[in-house]
């Protein structure tokens, strides 16, 4: 089903723009299609969200590779402008070209030779031109009026599927507590557990969960994503990891800075990574546990 819903058996998803005009970042991410939006289509996006429930009640990843922006809206994260420069580069670069288009000498007199726009439209993620206000067609884009312009163009990409999303969350909202999608997401864990720490500390991190100092220079040559699962532990218990599995495993903590500290005692403690050393720890104690369990 992930392989048809990214190569366009069903048109629910398209590639960022990034991927399109091949630059800027997300260059292998999808995004919801803003022309996806009949009655039949909203109810196909429901069943995805069904999908997703599934995969998270299950712990069964997903291989579907939608771009930051999408899962942002999905945790109701506000949008910067940011996000949408991170997968549609060249527009954002179009919108700040207009909105300080007096620093090219561009005056109100050679306006219109300059830009090709006569109206308040704007290009969509799927590439197709539309009003990005109602009548946006009838509205003349002027050299006075380019600053709304360009926050109207920027509004509406940032909320252009919306009604996607919506539903792609009420097909979740059956399967699992969707409110809580607005917690701290993995991806934000990560950062937010590593960016405190010293580049000793970080070489320590990844000796914990992989059994290495450092990750292969090429990065096809990694076999595996960085996981970080949740354990059914005390709280503020130590973590875990499976360094076969390049997996972090978290019991409940009462805070970040308490996590931290437990991470931090972790990686400067837990020194014997290697076979010899865990078997001679087994047998001595009979100790439970994988043969990557620490």
């Amino acid at each position: 089903m992930c392989q048809e819903l990214e190569t366009g058996v069903v048109d629910l998803l398209i590639p960022s723009p990034n991927a399109t005009a091949e630059v800027g970042y997300n260059r292998d991410r999808f995004l919801f299609n803003p022309s996806a939006c009949l009655d039949e289509h909203m109810l196909q996006f429901k069943f995805l969200g069904i999908l997703m429930g599934v995969a998270i009640r299950t712990k069964k990843p997903l291989d579907l590779h939608l771009a930051p922006l999408v899962w942002k809206q999905l945790c109701c994260i506000p949008l910067m402008l940011e996000d949408l420069e991170e997968v549609d580069l060249l527009y954002v670069q179009t919108l700040k070209s207009i909105l300080h288009i007096e620093d090219s000498g561009i005056t109100e007199d050679n306006f219109h030779e300059m830009i090709p726009l006569d109206s308040f439209v704007g290009q969509s993620a799927d590439g197709k031109m539309v009003p990005i206000i109602p009548g946006g067609n009838s509205i003349p884009l002027t050299f006075s009026n380019r600053k709304e312009y360009v926050e109207r163009a920027i509004e509406y990409r940032l909320h252009e599927i919306d009604r996607q999303v919506a539903a792609v969350r009420e097909g979740m909202s059956w399967i699992i507590p969707v409110p809580l999608l607005s917690l701290l997401t993995a991806k934000q864990l990560e950062q937010m557990t590593l960016e405190e720490f010293s580049n000793e500390e970080r070489v320590l991190f990844m000796r914990f969960v992989s059994g290495r100092s450092r990750l292969p220079a090429n990065t096809a040559d990694i076999s595996q994503r960085f996981q970080i699962m949740k354990v059914d532990r005390p709280y503020d218990s130590l973590p875990t990891s499976q360094t076969c599995f390049f997996q972090l495993r978290l019991p409940p903590y009462s805070s970040q800075a308490v996590m931290a500290e437990r991470l931090r005692y972790a990686i400067n403690n837990c020194r014997s990574i290697d076979m010899d050393n865990y078997m001679l720890s087994r047998n001595v104690d009979n100790a439970e546990g994988s043969d990557t369990d620490y």
